[in-house]
């Protein structure tokens, strides 16, 4: 019998990625085993649907502004 592996959310704040680089971000949240990760320019169009262990970035100038779960 073989099981899936299903993905799990790191236990970890989103706030604490704004205001880094956006490669420093990302490579953080990598390391802390978000995946995927979405990069966002701001007003970009999504979906509602929720992927656990996702998190979206939301990044201007090459920072992050906003980072959400989903």
């Amino acid at each position: 019998m073989t099981s899936s592996a299903v993905p799990t959310t790191p236990d970890e704040d989103p706030a604490c990625y704004v205001g880094l680089a956006s490669a420093e971000a990302e490579r953080r949240a990598r390391l802390k085993g978000w995946s995927p990760l979405r990069l966002l320019p701001p007003g970009s169009v999504v979906t509602l649907e929720y992927l656990e262990g996702r998190l979206n970035f939301e990044v201007e100038d090459g920072r992050v502004r906003r980072a959400w779960k989903g």
